[in-house]
């Protein structure tokens, strides 16, 4: 026998400002169906991931709930492991890129970047917002598409028309958290000399991945690399770059991949080795499952980093599709968005890692959840087909005879060999991650023994042949075994219970050569149940009632301004530092009618992140309704009673929550950066502001 593999795949880092979806599950389900088959093989496959914690995504949303960073990405990370875990995805360490060794590999790499001579300075013009005071990556710009003209589009590619661009290119550019327009402002960045490594990757893509991808890789190499910008400067959630003062930070795509090695190292140590251990051994094979939208960055990017770190790259960078849904991309308005939790409050989790075997292979083609077809082949394929054999023989023989097994039949005899004899035909598949093909012989076997099972009908002779009768059911759950062995990939919990059922140790793939004659088995113990349509649909609306509600509320919190959200007007212009705002003219001055106003009632807005409602009493006995978006710094609590300033000639606007009837005046950047504005002692409700 060959000697057993050591084996370290990953999978891509999710990121720490969102959920997991039934999308990112197509990656996390297939490396898990290959990873346990590897260790059911007795090879030592160490399986890692990481939540992606930096960046200025990150940093923004903290921010927009009054929260840290850190606060931030722990409650991910809890949020994450707890959806892995139900959905049975076993990593050998889960970890975070925010760790401290994952600072000291990224420390390590660029010096040796700057030893070897392949990095540059180099001064650039940047978008930057005066209001947020930071400087926009493209996904913080939006405006009108130059191709198309459809507005409130991204700052680097439009959902419309797909075209893709710069911002400078669009009209109406405007900062997409305070909607402010930004101004171009001069930067020193540092940059990773691509091309340095062109000769090196082009002859290393073609090798460690699929024809097509290495095909479509390869079309960036018509001209010289252009040189990676790897630093961001500050604000910016993330490690700062050494010899900067702190003033400039590692881009979050230089330090993700990073997450891999350290997460890597934190397991090393855990197990008494290092990360040279595991990472340079040459014996070693190491693979990476990523999805198709970031296969440049992993087999251009990574592979030149770690070249240039004198680190060894993987063996093979494994690309898999997207996910669409019904033959549609995924969509919110649907419900066909859904996120892992969502799914696990109406379904039972091994119904999606059956339905997703039965599908994936190693093509980098989307793969299709029809919904419709997602119920129909787990209730005839898993339940009809395959559980049902191990539900019939262990009932009848547990209930109508002694819940002894005994020995096979003849024709037994040659359906068992048969199914033996596929052993290393389904672990070839399962090695070529051709799931969909493993799943196809599997249910071919369960066609074959419930074929024998029908036509002998042990039901019939119990009381006329009981020893023919026990054959035929021993025979049964001799096969069900072996499917429920070649399922463990796939299906590890309900394999357990297969094996609790038949008295047995926990399977290893060999286990499918020993037939099991003359044993006791356990009381039969539900293994799946039919999926119900209506569960189907329960979670498709509340998918689309919870994206509703989410969109509703961004939209409500999009209507004010950072300092306040009122029921009229726009978001109020931020100072531009670089450029003398407009003046205007007294009388449009006196336009504006502010109030001292109290607050005598106040309450959360449950629904949304940043909303108050607050009732206050602008004087002569008039009562206004204004939403707020002070919620990160305020508590409800803590207005009532306050003298506030009040915009009240503001046009009233209706809201998803309600009516707002002005706006309250606060200074600071925004989230819990926020002071409201209050007159001096013996300013009375109702005076007016001059």
């Amino acid at each position: 026998m060959s000697s057993p593999r050591k084996i370290l795949m990953t999978c891509a880092l999710p990121y720490a400002n969102g959920y997991i979806h039934l999308g990112h599950l197509v990656e996390y389900l297939q490396a898990d169906f290959w990873a346990r088959f590897q260790n059911m093989r007795g090879n030592e496959c160490v399986f890692i991931c990481a939540d992606d914690t930096h960046g200025t995504p990150i940093m923004v949303k903290a921010r927009e709930l009054g929260i840290t960073p850190e606060q931030l990405i722990a409650n991910s990370f809890k949020e994450h492991t707890a959806d892995f875990a139900d959905f049975q995805v076993k990593f050998s360490h889960y970890g975070s890129t925010n760790a401290p060794e994952n600072k000291a590999l990224i420390e390590q790499f660029y010096g040796k970047f700057v030893e070897g001579g392949h990095t540059r300075t180099q001064a650039i013009q940047q978008l930057y917002c005066n209001h947020d005071k930071m400087f926009l990556p493209d996904r913080f710009v939006k405006g009108t598409c130059p191709k198309c003209g459809a507005k409130e589009q991204y700052g680097d590619s439009c959902d419309v028309c797909a075209s893709t661009y710069s911002p400078s290119d669009m009209k109406d550019v405007h900062c997409s958290m305070c909607g402010t327009a930004p101004v171009l402002k001069g930067s020193e960045s540092i940059f990773f000399k691509l091309n340095d490594f062109k000769d090196y990757l082009a002859e290393w893509i073609p090798k460690h991945s699929a024809p097509d991808i290495a095909k479509k890789m390869l079309e960036w190499f018509n001209e010289d690399l252009h040189d990676l910008d790897i630093s961001r400067d500050e604000p910016y959630f993330g490690f700062p770059i050494p010899g900067t003062d702190g003033k400039k930070f590692f881009y979050v795509w230089v330090d993700a991949p990073m997450g891999y090695m350290s997460t890597t190292e934190i397991w090393a140590k855990n197990n008494g080795k290092t990360l040279k251990d595991i990472w340079q051994d040459p014996t070693r094979e190491i693979y990476h499952f990523i999805g198709k939208d970031i296969a440049r960055f992993h087999t251009i990017f990574w592979p030149a980093f770690l070249k240039a770190a004198d680190f060894r790259s993987p063996n093979q960078v494994f690309v898999h599709g997207h996910l669409m849904v019904n033959g549609e991309k995924m969509s919110k308005s649907k419900g066909t968005f859904i996120a892992a939790r969502t799914y696990l409050n109406h379904l039972n989790p091994e119904y999606l890692r059956f339905y997703y075997s039965t599908k994936l292979n190693s093509s980098v083609d989307d793969i299709d959840l029809n919904l419709e077809e997602f119920v129909n082949r787990v209730n005839s394929e898993l339940v009809g087909k395959i559980t049902n054999l191990g539900s019939r023989g262990g009932q009848m023989l547990k209930k109508k005879m002694d819940g002894k097994m005994s020995t096979p039949d003849t024709e037994g005899q040659k359906l068992i060999a048969h199914a033996q004899a596929k052993s290393e035909v389904i672990a070839g598949h399962y090695e070529a991650r051709d799931f969909a093909k493993a799943l196809a012989e599997i249910r071919t076997l369960a066609d074959d023994a419930n074929k024998y099972f029908d036509e002998k009908a042990p039901w019939k002779t119990l009381d006329a042949d009981p020893v023919g009768t026990k054959q035929v059911i021993t025979t049964t759950l001799n096969v069900f075994r072996m499917l429920a062995i070649y399922l463990k990939p796939v299906l590890p919990y309900y394999t357990e219970k297969v094996a609790k059922l038949l008295g047995e140790k926990e399977y290893v793939w060999n286990d499918v050569n020993t037939v099991l004659t003359n044993r006791e088995i356990g009381d039969y113990e539900h293994l799946a149940t039919r999926v119900e349509a209506d569960k189907v649909k329960a979670m498709v609306e509340e998918s689309r009632k919870i994206n509703e509600e989410i969109q509703a509320a961004k939209k409500a919190a999009s209507t004010a301004p950072a300092a306040a959200v009122s029921g009229g007007g726009k978001k109020a212009a931020a100072t531009d530092a670089d450029v003398k705002p407009g003046e205007i003219e007294f009388a449009d001055f006196e336009k504006v009618e502010l109030r001292v106003g109290l607050v005598v009632e106040a309450e959360e807005i449950k629904e949304a992140d940043k909303l108050l409602k607050l009732k206050i009493d602008i004087g002569g006995g008039e009562i206004r309704q204004i939403i707020s978006g002070i919620k990160a710094a305020y508590k409800a609590e803590q207005l009532i009673g306050r003298k506030l300033l009040v915009c009240v000639n503001l046009k009233p606007r209706k809201m998803k929550f309600g009516m707002s009837e002005g706006m309250v005046l606060a200074a600071g950047t925004g989230g819990s950066d926020l002071f409201m504005l209050s007159p001096d002692d013996g300013a009375q409700v109702g005076q007016r502001v001059k």
